[in-house]
């Protein structure tokens, strides 16, 4: 009798294993809205944005707000996908079976397929579309980190009754620089994210603390602030390597800096990899034949310097510190608030990347 009971138990306890996944459950970290929500467990904000919503209806704050120390239905992974996704390695496996670095070579071909569709619901609505209209960086792998951000909003210049924040022009300019990388077939990892701002064409940008590294609240400590951005990016390059020939991060930042000193766009690398510093060189050479081009007569004063700042100390990758200019300058501030200058600024640099990388092969 009592070994039927144990059996019956273990039956039981091995059917309900699936009714309490799909009931799986988690409150939301501080400045966290759905998509980021969903992104950290590991969920598609694409494909389960509508099934977490339905789930949690009645939970959610006004305009679909996550409310802090409420517990959320996560949807249960839907078996469709996961049986596509196990459809689609085994068939690319049979492809290239005699490939000794088939992962490698299935990554780039990933990367590199012209006319393929990625999402990206952190450039917004308009923007979350991303068409891969080139090869040029198939195999590439990215880490674009804006500067400061959650309680640190960084310089902070005026123009008027407007504040200018550091972090959030350097977020709309990075956000716009992974979309430009994403187009020329490089796969890249934005480190800092908002799940409501997108990319903006307003002139004066709303500030906000709801930024995250990726998903996870930005402590106000400077030194916890800046070793958590090193961390995610050493933790993601760990797999990254072994898929992606060439991984690069940039930290794109705003200078502060006396009212009256203009200064062109500088970057900073670290002394202990030469990669750092061949990289470096190769940005501050674009943004010199670009102004060449489009400014002949004003020339361009942009430096390249070796410093041991802690984020390209303590990055693993090849890494590149990039500053735009003086947020408290008045010229300085027309490259922020346009934001054809900003997209401009975001081409340039990732034309630099792309500089770099013909470099590097």
């Amino acid at each position: 009798m009592k070994k039927r009971f144990y059996i019956l138990l273990l039956f039981t306890c091995f059917f309900s294993v699936p009714t309490l996944w799909a009931q799986q459950k988690a409150t939301p970290k501080a400045g966290e809205g759905i998509s980021t929500f969903l992104l950290r467990h590991n969920r598609s904000p694409k494909k389960y944005y509508d099934d977490f919503v339905e789930l949690n209806q009645k939970k959610l704050g006004k305009n679909k707000v996550l409310k802090m120390g409420v517990s959320y239905i996560i949807p249960p992974v839907k078996k469709s996908t996961a049986s596509s996704t196990s459809v689609k390695a085994t068939s690319e496996n049979n492809t290239s079976s005699n490939n000794t670095n088939s992962d490698t070579a299935l990554q780039s071909a990933k990367a590199a397929k012209i006319g393929v569709i990625k999402n990206e619901p952190l450039f917004g609505k308009a923007l979350a579309n991303v068409k891969v209209t080139s090869n040029r960086l198939a195999g590439a792998c990215f880490y674009v980190v804006s500067g400061h951000g959650g309680p640190d909003p960084g310089a902070i210049g005026r123009v008027g009754r407007h504040e200018l924040h550091e972090d959030e022009y350097a977020y709309d300019i990075a956000l716009r620089l992974a979309r430009n990388l994403m187009e020329e077939g490089a796969e890249v990892r934005i480190i800092i994210q908002d799940a409501k701002d997108g990319i903006r064409d307003d002139p004066y940008l709303s500030n906000s603390k709801r930024e995250t590294c990726m998903g996870a609240p930005i402590p106000l400590n400077q030194v916890q602030r800046l070793q958590q951005r090193c961390s995610k990016i050493n933790t993601l390059y760990q797999k990254d390597r072994k898929n992606y020939k060439y991984c690069r991060a940039i930290f794109i930042h705003v200078d502060s800096r006396s009212k009256g000193k203009q200064t062109d766009v500088f970057f900073y690398h670290t002394l202990q990899k030469p990669e750092s510093k061949r990289l470096a060189n190769n940005m501050k050479d674009m943004f010199e034949a670009k102004y060449d081009k489009h400014q002949p007569n004003r020339g361009f004063s942009g430096t390249v310097g070796g410093r041991n700042l802690y984020v390209l100390s303590h990055t693993t990758p090849a890494s590149v510190f990039v500053e735009l200019g003086n947020i408290q300058n008045t010229f300085d501030q027309r490259r922020l608030v346009m934001s054809s200058n900003r997209q401009a600024l975001s081409k340039w640099l990732m034309e630099g990347f792309l500089k770099d990388y013909k470099a590097k092969k």
